[in-house]
């Protein structure tokens, strides 16, 4: 077996060469072998869940993407700029976070991940940040990859919370690349941060077993360079490593 923990990566449904096709964008699961994880893609069928292989994982990642979940999963009507869908990732992740949570494997969402927690909690989104009275435009700014990954605004990390813990100072610079946003808070989760506008962009689930940690920018994004996102990363390793410790004990050495 391997020695690193085996983390399960989401995948979107896309059509490649004219094929439906389970794709991930390498930054990832990149992202999860620099801090000693070993991610296994999971492909997306409205028939997803399986229990035997989730418990054979030790960690759950919900990964960003240029879809969103359908605006029918909160009860809202459809915003003419939503315009991109992946219903069987919406399938695949609705089923998958509940029976995560019940397994107690530790839970990493990003973006569209994050999204998706909200969303599997009651909660409902905003389509289209940018034209809700009050909101910034929190849409990717154009330019290259670095010029889109650059830190766009001050993130405000409330006291008292699981981000609080892990990372020490009171605010942050983050990216940002997303169009839609949490507009009511699911029941049973947390704010754990926000943007200068109140737009909340981070979140954990209060009676979760282990790490449970959701946000809305992009820490896969070289997260070494990053002090926040290394430190996501760290803490969601550290948890992985303790969930496979539990469940693949150490063999006994005879004295």
């Amino acid at each position: 077996m391997p020695s690193r923990p085996l983390v399960g990566v989401i995948a979107c449904r896309r059509e490649v060469e004219g094929h439906p096709a389970h794709t991930v964008t390498d930054k990832y699961p990149s992202a999860l072998r620099d801090y000693g994880l070993a991610p296994v893609i999971l492909p997306v069928w409205k028939d997803a869940v399986e229990s035997e292989l989730l418990a054979s994982l030790d960690g759950l990642l919900l990964t960003g993407s240029y879809t969103n979940v359908e605006p029918q999963r909160y009860g809202a009507e459809r915003a003419p700029e939503n315009t991109r869908d992946d219903p069987h990732r919406d399938a695949a992740a609705l089923d998958w976070i509940p029976a995560a949570l019940d397994l107690g494997l530790p839970l990493l969402g990003i973006c569209r991940g994050f999204q998706e927690l909200n969303v599997a909690f009651g909660g409902t989104l905003h389509q289209a940040v940018q034209r809700v009275p009050g909101l910034l435009d929190h849409r990717e700014p154009e330019g290259d990859r670095e010029a889109r990954y650059a830190p766009a605004h001050d993130l405000s990390i409330l006291p008292g919370g699981v981000l609080s813990t892990l990372y020490p100072r009171p605010s942050a610079r983050v990216n940002s690349l997303h169009q839609q946003g949490i507009a009511e808070l699911g029941p049973g989760l947390v704010a754990e941060a926000l943007a200068p506008d109140g737009l909340v962009e981070a979140i954990s689930v209060a009676d979760a077993p282990g790490f449970a940690l959701a946000v809305q920018w992009h820490p896969e994004w070289k997260p070494r360079e990053h002090p926040l996102h290394d430190a996501l990363f760290r803490a969601f390793a550290a948890a992985c490593q303790v969930h496979r410790g539990a469940r693949i004990p150490s063999p006994a050495v005879d004295a």
